[in-house]
């Protein structure tokens, strides 16, 4: 950790760097913040002011410092190798700033689209995280941690090869999406995510990989 240790103080901030902008401007934002949309784009879920600038960043940077420190403190944390271990360091720090100066944009009354913003934003994710995944090796923390995967290096390797793909193709779906905006298309898309790779590792598995 010590040669993070900058890397993790920087992401942390920048983090929690909505609140700071929240802070700027509190006196031109409403006392209540839609937090929450629709897949029209339409505000279902509102936040007081405090909840909406302190609270998210900060549950955030929980998060963030769970995941680091998870990370961190894997028993095989040598086999997660540097490019993926910074990935894990700006993720949620990205997603921080992405998500709060959008909903602060909207709280203001500019036209932004949070639907295409959401899109936009978990299409680049799963586009990196595939194109990071085939190089991840076992561990417990980083990647698809089944029994079959952890049980054979080689179901592993094999399994996040292929997944990689399937989250590049999946990002690429997310940005398609972003001009069309359906749910159905999201709602397919993560369960081809999540469920491809375990039923393609469980059948590595069944042949004996």
């Amino acid at each position: 950790m010590k040669e993070y240790k900058m890397s993790l103080i920087a992401g942390s901030i920048l983090t929690i760097s909505p609140s700071l902008a929240g802070i700027v401007l509190w006196n031109r934002l409403p006392e209540k913040i839609a937090t929450h949309f629709d897949q029209h784009n339409l505000a279902n879920g509102w936040s007081s002011k405090p909840e909406a600038v302190f609270g998210i960043p900060f549950l955030l940077l929980l998060v963030h410092l769970l995941c680091v420190i998870a990370t961190a403190n894997d028993p095989k944390r040598k086999n997660i190798n540097r490019r993926i271990f910074n990935m894990i360091l700006w993720l949620v720090p990205m997603v921080s700033v992405i998500t709060c100066m959008s909903i602060y944009a909207l709280a203001l009354g500019m036209d932004i689209d949070i639907g295409m913003v959401v899109n936009i934003m978990v299409g680049i994710m799963f586009i990196v995280l595939g194109n990071y995944t085939h190089k991840v090796k076992q561990n417990y923390t980083v990647g698809i941690k089944l029994p079959w995967t952890l049980h054979s290096e080689e179901n592993w390797n094999r399994t996040h090869r292929m997944a990689g793909w399937v989250l590049i193709v999946s990002g690429v779906l997310f940005l398609i999406n972003s001009m069309l905006l359906k749910t159905e298309v999201v709602l397919v898309v993560v369960l081809m995510a999540v469920f491809m790779p375990m039923i393609y590792s469980f059948i590595l598995y069944k042949k004996g990989i």
